[in-house]
């Protein structure tokens, strides 16, 4: 199997190069910031003390819950990944939303035939006549102070998929819920490095009130967001 990366993230990679360039040209500097100064600017990121936060209940995991409530995001809570498929599956026929879903590749051998569920690891698609209609991915972190999940873009993780389906469920590791948004980014630096083409936050089904002030759920994404809550994890 080739390593060599995406032709979108080839071309991603170089468009940005050629901003940045432009950029520094316009400051008086060199087009190509030299290693040291991007150590620098990394060292200043990691150090740098964040501001005034807002008090989270100890209990991250009840916070998350509580927040995600006020968004209007279901959860359920499971003890161990074997136990996601049979909750998924109830909740998509509690709610006659079929048996078929896309998914990331790493939950795709959790045994979800056992529970009548038929599910891909693919790009979702909306064209008709079979659009894909649920999309069940992971996070990268949980945010317990405002009960927002973290996801990031990768070749196995298309954004896409929390975004394009009408029903995005999430499986969250309790170990994988934070305290707040910096505690995101400080994360992402620690495990990841460099961030990803994508970076989503996702507080609740999509929403917006623009005309006449009047609430619509699912404007711009998903109509409903599903948390299952892994208690062991």
């Amino acid at each position: 199997m080739s390593s060599k990366p995406p032709l979108g993230s080839l071309e991603s990679d170089a468009s940005r190069t050629r901003i940045l360039s432009r950029i520094r040209s316009a400051q008086g500097r060199p087009e190509q910031a030299k290693q040291r100064e991007e150590e620098l600017s990394y060292n200043y990121i990691a150090q740098k003390p964040p501001g005034p936060q807002p008090e989270v209940d100890p209990d991250l995991m009840a916070q998350f819950v509580a927040q995600s409530a006020r968004l209007q995001t279901s959860i359920e809570k499971v003890k161990t990944m074997s136990q996601v498929p049979g909750a998924v599956a109830e909740y998509l026929r509690g709610r006659g939303l079929g048996s078929r879903a896309i998914i990331w590749k790493s939950f795709a051998k959790l045994g979800w035939d056992k529970v009548g569920l038929h599910v891909e690891a693919r790009a979702p698609v909306r064209d008709e006549p079979a659009p894909d209609l649920v999309g069940i991915t992971g996070c990268f972190v949980a945010i317990a102070e405002t009960g927002t999940l973290t996801l990031l873009s990768g070749p196995e993780t298309p954004a896409s998929m929390a975004l394009l389906p009408e029903t995005h469920i999430a499986i969250v590791p309790k170990s994988r819920i934070v305290r707040h948004m910096e505690d995101a980014f400080a994360l992402l630096r620690h495990e990841q490095g460099a961030p990803p083409r994508a970076l989503n936050f996702i507080s609740g089904p999509s929403r917006t009130a623009d005309i006449e002030q009047t609430l619509v759920i699912g404007a711009h994404g998903p109509y409903r967001v599903h948390v299952i809550l892994v208690t062991s994890l």
